[in-house]
């Protein structure tokens, strides 16, 4: 069966003119990103390198500040309010060295001796959170002349451990505006190799997805999945699709109630879903596509489309419909009963008209003892069958039904009588119609299997119903019919009532499956013991008993 590729919808241009394309989309998006991934990274890093930096030049500024405060000449210059001159040397001397923007040497009491303002010599030194004059050392930061330094603050003692002073060395910081100025080169760099790389990754990520959407845009793609959705939960065929491990990836509700499944479907396997194993077969086996196959279950008879799925790099899977022929197919086996039965009283009017011509011709040989005797005979013969089963069975349409089957087994050398023990009354319609389904299957079953046996081949039928007992159900009618064929080996006893076996060879197999159904549906069953099928066919609650059944009386011979 060729595959056909149905061409996607497609928007109206003045939709598309409004919406951007799904490249045009990943591609913003995924500059977005970058640019905000970026100014992330260049906000922590500049934090990063103001840490490292306070870290570092704050270490040097300590080990400076240590420097000048074990100076000798510091010490006598603190000490001595008349040598304070001598300061200013080690101040600046330390300053040049270091690079600090300031080295400053005070008094205990915050004045200051020294500094690289003159402007500032005799005012007090900045201490902020400075810990100093507790006698320790500190690193932190402190305002100083309008602006911001980073200090190392050092205590200065004298030989006998008295506090003269103190040394702040300090270096101005740079504002935020300066420290990102200084890395704007830097992260321009670093913009522009991202950009690049978002672009072209956002480019190959384009074509990727509009290659596996069929090139489909984000609004088509929504359009066509609200269309799907409206479809399959609109159409009355249930439709069921399936991935390349059994697993279920779509089901609408038609579906769902064919294959009796819960709901969550989706996502789980057939066999853990509890789908009948002759229906999971018919929905997962065989690769090529299936048309109008038709497929009995315990109580619904299904046809099946399937078509086959191919996904690149994945198994195939496979879509399928179904509709639900249980009772058109229940309506085709009646009427083909009614065709054979039809068919047999075409026989038997053959038979009546070869009996005329006999009558005729021993007229004419003015034989009128003998047409009298002729005349009896055949007559007797089929009143007498006639009698027995209208006597056993009260139900009109299986009267009709036994006495046509009766004269197409005679045809074919076949007795077949009713036993002497059935009893039938008048049965309710529906009970009635699925009677003659059941019967007219298992004789036809039972003649099928004795044709060309011999003379002594021969198919009983017994038919009994039994009335409901208190506290029980509404009773039931069983159907027996045995034959003296061969009979079924054990081993086929369950295969023979499978869609699809037949011992002959331009049978369907369809017979004995409709049995089984028709007798499930009413909660029954039907089984085979060697050469006798038993089939129970129990009673509705609206179908009530018949007041006594017929009597039974002398089987046809």
């Amino acid at each position: 069966m060729e595959r056909r590729r149905f061409p996607p919808p497609r928007m109206s241009p003045a939709r598309m003119a409004v919406r951007m394309s799904l490249a045009g989309q990943v591609l913003t998006l995924q500059l977005a990103i970058v640019v905000a991934v970026l100014g992330v990274v260049a906000w922590v890093s500049v934090v990063q390198a103001n840490a490292d930096w306070r870290r570092t030049e704050g270490g040097r500024l300590l080990s400076t500040a240590e420097s000048v405060a074990a100076q000798r000449v510091v010490r006598v210059g603190l000490a001595d309010p008349h040598r304070v001159g001598a300061l200013h040397a080690p101040a600046e001397s330390a300053r040049g060295v270091s690079g600090a923007s300031f080295v400053e040497i005070a008094t205990w009491d915050r004045r200051l001796l020294t500094s690289a303002d003159p402007r500032r010599i005799g005012g007090r030194v900045e201490l902020g959170g400075s810990d100093v004059l507790e006698g320790r050392s500190w690193v932190g930061t402190v305002a100083v002349g309008g602006g911001t330094a980073l200090v190392a603050h050092v205590p200065v003692f004298g030989e006998d451990g008295v506090r003269l002073g103190l040394v702040a060395v300090g270096s101005e910081e740079r504002s935020l505006a300066r420290r990102v100025e200084a890395a704007a080169p830097d992260l321009l760099l670093y913009l522009g190799i991202a950009s690049g790389l978002g672009v072209a990754g956002s480019y190959l990520l384009a074509r990727r997805v509009k290659r596996q959407t069929r090139g489909l845009e984000p609004g088509e793609i929504t359009a066509l999945a609200e269309h799907r959705e409206a479809m399959l939960h609109g159409i009355k065929e249930g439709v069921l699709g399936l991935d390349g491990h059994g697993r279920v990836t779509l089901v609408n509700d038609s579906a769902r109630e064919l294959l009796r499944l819960p709901p969550g479907a989706a996502g789980r396997t057939l066999a853990g879903l509890g789908v009948d194993p002759v229906l999971r077969e018919a929905l997962t086996g065989g690769a090529g596509a299936v048309r109008d196959q038709v497929v009995v279950t315990a109580d619904r008879v299904l046809t099946l489309n399937r078509m086959p799925l191919d996904t690149p790099g994945q198994p195939p899977g496979s879509v399928t419909t179904m509709r639900d022929l249980t009772e058109l197919t229940t309506l085709q086996h009646q009427l083909e009963t009614a065709r054979g039965a039809t068919d047999t009283l075409r026989a038997q009017a053959h038979e009546f008209s070869n009996h005329l011509h006999v009558i005729a011709g021993l007229v004419e040989l003015a034989e009128y003892p003998e047409v009298s005797r002729y005349v009896r005979g055949v007559s007797g013969t089929h009143a007498q069958r006639t009698a027995h089963v209208q006597a056993a069975v009260a139900d009109p349409s299986l009267a009709a039904l036994l006495i046509a089957k009766a004269s197409l087994a005679a045809e074919q050398g076949t007795a077949l009588r009713v036993t002497p023990d059935s009893a039938l009354g008048t049965l309710p319609e529906s009970l009635a119609t699925d009677l003659v389904t059941v019967l007219g299957n298992l004789v036809d079953n039972a003649l099928d299997a004795v044709r060309g046996t011999g003379p002594d081949a021969r198919v009983d039928v017994r038919l009994a119903e039994t009335a409901a007992a208190p506290g029980a159900r509404n009773g039931e009618v069983r159907v027996e019919v045995t034959d003296s064929g061969p009979g079924v080996a054990p081993a086929l006893a369950e295969e023979i009532f499978r869609q699809g076996f037949s011992t002959k060879a331009s049978g369907r197999g369809l017979g004995l499956a409709i049995t089984r159904l028709v007798c499930r549906r009413r909660g029954g069953s039907v089984g085979v013991r060697g050469a006798a099928f038993l089939a129970r066919l129990p009673r509705t609650p609206d179908e009530r008993p018949a007041a006594a059944p017929a009597q039974p009386r002398e089987a046809v011979r």
